[in-house]
C-alpha cells in the first residue's frame, strides 16, 4: 500500500480554550510522525484556561516530530511587557484579556514582568515562538500580513527579529482591509481576524473562527483544505 503524502495541519486561535483545543486535536486525523502541525498563535488571554492551554501545546511539542508553534499578538504583547516594563504595554494587556490568563495560574499582575506566573516550560515555550513558517509555497503567519517584508524565502521556521517593522504592528495586521493585497504567488494561511465560517479565497486562508466567542475553533489540513472544527 503506498504511504500517504505528509500534509499540513493549522490550528487557529485558542484564547485559553482548552476543551475546544483538546477535542479539535482528537479530531485531526494527524500522523505524529509524517504530518505537520501549525499552530497560528493567540494561546492566551481572553478564554478560562490559558495554563491548560500551554501544558497542552507543550505536550504536542514534545510528542510530536513536526509540531510549529508561531506568535500572537497577545504573545507578543506579553513579551514586549516582559522586557521593557512598559505601563501602556501594560495597558494594552489588561484591554487584551490579560486578566482571564493570570487568574487561570491563580496569580497577580505582579508576577506578570519577570513571566513569574509561567512555569519554566512555559517560558521557555512562549520564548521560542516563531514569526512564520512557509512551506511549499504556503506562508502560514498569524496576521494576514504584508508579504513583501519577508522578502525571498526558503522553507522552514522564519524569523524576522532583524526586519525594521516591529513584530507587534505585523501581528496585528489587518491586511485584508488594505488594498492591491498581493501574495506574490504564495498562499497565506492566518489567523487573527475572526470569520464566523473560515474565509477561503484562492491566495488566503482564514481560520480564526472566534473560538473564544462562542463560536468553533477550527483546523485546516492542506494541500487538501479540509476543514475541521470543536
Amino acid at each position: 500500500m503506498p504511504t500517504a503524502a505528509p500534509r499540513i495541519f493549522a490550528v487557529g486561535d485558542i484564547h485559553g480554550c482548552f476543551n475546544k483545543l483538546e477535542t479539535l486535536l482528537k479530531r485531526l486525523p494527524f500522523h505524529r510522525e509524517t504530518d505537520t502541525l501549525v499552530f497560528l498563535g493567540d494561546y492566551i488571554n481572553r478564554g478560562p484556561d490559558s495554563k491548560k492551554v500551554l501544558d497542552l501545546l507543550i505536550e504536542v511539542k514534545e510528542t510530536c516530530s513536526n509540531a510549529i508553534f508561531l506568535k500572537g499578538n497577545h504573545e507578543q504583547a506579553l513579551l514586549e511587557y516582559h522586557a521593557t516594563g512598559n505601563a501602556d504595554t501594560l495597558s494594552m494587556l489588561r484591554e487584551m484579556g490579560i486578566a482571564a490568563t493570570i487568574d487561570s495560574f491563580g496569580s497577580t499582575v505582579r508576577q506578570l514582568q519577570g513571566l513569574s506566573t509561567f512555569s519554566s516550560a512555559q517560558r521557555e515555550f512562549l520564548l521560542s515562538l516563531a514569526f512564520a513558517y512557509i512551506a511549499d509555497k504556503t506562508v502560514f503567519t498569524h496576521a494576514d500580513i504584508n508579504m513583501e517584508i519577508i522578502g525571498a524565502m526558503e522553507n522552514g521556521v522564519y524569523d524576522q527579529s532583524d526586519n525594521e517593522l516591529a513584530e507587534s504592528m505585523l501581528l496585528s495586521s489587518r491586511r485584508l482591509t488594505m488594498p492591491n493585497a498581493a501574495t506574490y504567488g504564495y498562499t497565506m494561511v492566518f489567523g487573527h481576524t475572526p470569520f464566523e465560517l473560515p474565509l477561503v479565497l484562492p491566495d488566503r486562508i482564514g481560520i480564526d473562527t472566534g473560538a473564544v466567542y462562542g463560536n468553533f475553533l477550527t483546523a485546516v489540513e492542506l494541500p487538501a483544505r479540509n476543514f475541521y472544527h470543536a
